[in-house]
């Protein structure tokens, strides 16, 4: 740490406690940041594209979660360093915002920040990288702008949607069926998009999971899968046109919220509080039954009387279900969720077509099934697998195939996928880094070659020779001017992008290169750090 002295030349104190305190100022702290980041993206290098690895995470107490989504992998690994930190967030971001690239974005920042470190070396000052990458991704996102088609779809024809749902699956695990599995992803979007504002929402699909089966068997409900069962083992398993009472209040006595105590010195008056108790559960089963209801669904317990006085009556009931799927219940059989047994009517029951229980293998697993709902608004999507871990993945890979469909209702221009964007910006930015004057143009070209790594990689993980596939698949770029060329993965034999049908989304792509240079940017931009230094 610095010492500075006053005029009669005695140390005095800048910083408190300043010899417990490391700090790293120019160059080394730029340096510093640039190779935690790169250390970052290396990590996920690999995970990138149809050939790419599964990374297994373990966390501190023992779960292990084996994944391929770049998100998932950062929120897991328990990143300490700060830096480290800002691609985690840039991860998430992309999470959040498009739910797809997740590990395309990182890798992107990593070649930047490896780019500008070589640049740092020859003397450049990163604010000028820095501003000489912001006008390269401006030039990007505008070249993406003029090489995207525009994607017509409607109700009957879906194919695009499936195709670009397709792309975003082959880099997953649950590669093997991506065709049906897109067409899940599909239709459950389509079921509950609003195609007038284009808008979804993704909170109406419920994805469960259940071990056992095999991934084929993953299949969509229109209506409502509960991971509960009757609750008396005798109630009928099948209920046709039932009409739904949706309870938030326990079955049981109304207990006072204040202290009491009830003295009971003879058996008659025991009696009497017992038959008073039974009058109360008769009058809450006979008011269900004269609504109307045929089911009850309630959030809390019922006492064991309730349970058996439910049966006597003939009116099957769930109990302990939880208040986000009591909300999608509702949604979907248009019910309404009713506090107090004095608020009953007819007009809050929800109506499903059909209420199934359903139980699966040897297991003592049921689950429930309410299915031709009034409102078929709410969709499950139940995915089926040999393990936990498969299931959880699935889970995840469905979600990015759910979040591509909505972008693609949002705004429906894809860009040709395969690394073949990537190039095409590559070039177009290369042509214009010869229109600028002065120190930037080194970093615009540290950015279009910064665009190569994703193709790079993806041809590194493919087994291809990264280096003579990029230039090839670039000369013919050039050659026939057509952005479609990009790495072939899958060995299909064409580099064409558009007949091997690989595409995806267009904000996409400009989100991810968006937000790869805000960050690389503001690493750029810190030259000291200061840090408690550890023992």
């Amino acid at each position: 740490m610095a010492l500075a002295f006053d005029e009669f030349g005695r140390p005095f104190i800048i910083l408190r406690e300043q010899e417990q305190k490391t700090r790293l100022r120019g160059l080394d702290a730029q340096k510093a940041n640039i190779s935690a980041g790169k250390a970052v993206a290396r990590i996920l290098r690999t995970s990138l594209g149809p050939k790419g690895m599964d990374k297994m995470l373990q966390s501190p107490d023992g779960d292990v979660t084996i994944t391929n989504d770049g998100a998932t992998i950062l929120e897991q690994m328990d990143v300490d360093n700060q830096i480290a930190k800002l691609m985690v967030e840039l991860s998430r971001s992309q999470d959040y915002e498009i739910g797809d690239g997740t590990t395309g974005v990182v890798v992107m920042a990593g070649a930047l920040l490896e780019q500008a470190e070589k640049l740092l070396e020859r003397g450049i000052h990163p604010i000028r990288v820095a501003e000489g990458y912001e006008m390269a991704s401006r030039i990007a996102v505008e070249h993406l702008e003029r090489v995207a088609n525009k994607f017509e779809f409607g109700l009957n024809d879906v194919e695009p949607l499936i195709q670009t749902c397709m792309t975003t699956l082959s880099s997953k695990i649950v590669n093997r069926c991506k065709r049906s599995m897109a067409e899940i992803a599909v239709k459950a979007v389509l079921a509950v998009a609003d195609l007038e504002r284009k808008d979804v929402n993704l909170d109406l699909i419920k994805v469960e999971g259940k071990v056992g089966g095999k991934l084929e068997d993953t299949e969509l409900i229109y209506g409502i899968v509960v991971d509960k069962d009757m609750s008396h083992p005798q109630m009928p398993k099948q209920i046709e046109d039932a009409k739904i009472a949706i309870l938030t209040c326990p079955f049981e006595p109304p207990k006072p919220k204040t202290k009491h105590k009830v003295d009971i010195d003879s058996v008659e008056k025991f009696q009497t509080l017992r038959q008073q108790e039974q009058k109360y559960f008769d009058d809450m089963v006979q008011k269900c039954k004269d609504v109307g209801a045929t089911l009850v669904i309630c959030q809390w317990g019922f006492d064991d009387e309730a349970n058996h006085l439910l049966m006597h009556r003939n009116l099957p009931a769930v109990r302990w279900v939880g208040g986000v799927e009591l909300e999608l219940i509702a949604i979907a059989t248009g019910g309404r969720i009713v506090p107090r047994f004095q608020e009953l009517t007819p007009e809050k029951l929800g109506k499903a077509g059909i209420v199934r229980e359903k139980s699966f293998g040897t297991t003592k697993d049921r689950m429930i099934y309410i299915e031709h709902c009034a409102n078929s608004r709410a969709v499950t999507i139940f995915i089926r697998g040999g393990n936990k871990m498969m299931i959880e993945e699935t889970k995840r890979s469905i979600h990015d195939a759910l979040c591509v469909a909505r972008n693609l209702i949002r705004n429906n221009s894809i860009v040709y996928g395969g690394g073949s964007a990537e190039i095409s910006c590559s070039i177009a930015v290369e042509a214009a880094a010869d229109k600028h004057p002065g120190v930037e143009q080194y970093a615009i070209r540290a950015f279009a070659d910064a665009l190569d790594s994703v193709p790079m990689a993806l041809a590194e993980n493919s087994g291809l020779q990264p280096i003579e596939t990029l230039s090839a698949v670039k000369a013919q770029q050039i050659k026939e001017n057509n952005p479609c060329c990009g790495i072939d993965c899958n060995d299909v034999g064409t580099n064409d992008m558009r007949e091997q049908n690989v595409f995806e989304t267009l904000i996409g792509k400009q989100q991810q290169i968006l937000l790869a240079t805000q960050v690389v940017k503001m690493i750029l931009k810190i030259d000291d750090v200061i840090s408690p230094s550890e023992y």
